[in-house]
């Protein structure tokens, strides 16, 4: 067993997420938190909260990382392998790192609607992931077969510090999944409330637990 192992040892394996203490300790702080953390959440979105419903895909962070590099052949074998083009509906956690080494600075949320023909934007720190968004969307919306689909971004809840990004990325993935759920389409959903963002970190905690993991 490595030393890496003994210091850090794994605190939650779930289907394809594994977290370590490291990990589930950014929830229990003021921290900016890691692709592990959105993997994790977005896997549990899909392997049991809708697990029902497959017109909902999610999309998991250091995967949208990859789309933003690979060559079109390989971005078109990955997408067929998620069977993104069924997908009325993706979510994609999006980071403004534009390297192959793990980093970036803020998280946003790209929503992508087939039946609207629109990816909707939200960032909870003004416009600072619009350049990134918007050359993502360049680089896959050929492959999704969504050519003359437009980008929207959408006024949502700012965050209060520099670290909640991706706090605010899981609520509103949650917020939206849950509309999309009940309505089928993006447009019109409701704003997030600041007291969602201030509980979530506690219920992430609870839900790994729940799951068998260690806190």
């Amino acid at each position: 067993m490595s030393s890496y192992t003994h210091a850090d040892p794994i605190a939650l394996s779930f289907n394809e997420t594994c977290l370590r203490m490291s990990d589930v300790q950014l929830l229990q702080g003021p921290h900016w938190l890691n692709d592990q953390i959105l993997s994790f959440y977005y896997e549990y979105l899909e392997k049991i909260k809708y697990k029902n419903n497959p017109d909902l895909l999610f999309v998991a962070p250091e995967v949208t990382q990859c789309m933003k590099l690979m060559d079109d052949g390989e971005l078109e074998t990955l997408l067929n392998q998620l069977e993104a083009t069924r997908k009325p509906f993706i979510f994609f956690a999006l980071n403004d790192n534009e390297s192959t080494q793990a980093g970036g600075t803020h998280w946003s949320l790209l929503v992508f609607s087939q039946p609207e023909k629109t990816f909707f934007h939200f960032d909870s720190w003004g416009n600072n992931n619009s350049t990134a968004s918007h050359q993502f969307v360049q680089r896959i919306k050929d492959a999704l077969n969504c050519r003359q689909c437009h980008m929207k971004p959408i006024r949502c809840l700012q965050q209060a510090n520099g670290y909640d990004c991706g706090i605010h990325v899981i609520c509103m993935t949650d917020n939206i999944a849950d509309y999309v759920n009940r309505y089928e389409c993006v447009e019109g959903v409701g704003p997030l409330h600041k007291d969602i963002i201030s509980a979530k970190r506690s219920e992430l905690l609870k839900l790994i637990q729940s799951l068998g993991g260690k806190v």
